[in-house]
């Protein structure tokens, strides 16, 4: 992948790390000078992707959280990684409503959150290894 620039930050999977996550990549993005509406939807996508990770990927227990970014032209590139339990089935994980956790009322729909506010949206697992979640958002009209 070509990039102008990157950043790279780790750090345990606590609810607490959620808001700082995204606003640490959202700093990251504003070099591109993206709208109100584009950083308000980046910083949902990180918001969930993240989440997905404390409670899905770690089940609420403490594991390092990688966040990528990398920027090329007007697009910014993110990468959310845990190294937890993966995802058995991908294509079923990421369909709207499915949840594997019906006894905390989740609504199953981080991934839909996630297509819905970013551009592209790609998701590699590993169960056992770990889950990489890349989303790419395209900044002013130009893809």
């Amino acid at each position: 992948m070509e990039y102008t620039n990157m950043m790279e930050l780790n750090f345990l999977s606590k609810s607490q790390n959620e808001s700082f996550a995204r606003t640490v990549v959202a700093a990251f993005a504003a070099q591109l000078d993206p709208t109100i509406e584009e950083i308000a939807d980046i910083k949902t996508a990180v918001s969930e992707a993240v989440t997905n990770c404390i409670i899905h990927g770690y089940e609420n227990k403490i594991g390092i959280i990688t966040i990528k970014a990398f920027i090329s032209g007007n697009k910014i590139t993110i990468e959310v990684i845990d190294e937890g339990k993966g995802i058995e089935d991908i294509e079923k994980a990421m369909q709207p409503l499915f949840t594997t956790r019906l006894e905390e009322e989740r609504a199953g729909m981080g991934f839909t959150v996630m297509q819905t506010f970013m551009d592209e949206l790609e998701v590699e697992s590993t169960p056992g290894k770990g889950t990489l979640v890349r989303m790419t958002k395209y900044i002013g009209s130009d893809k």
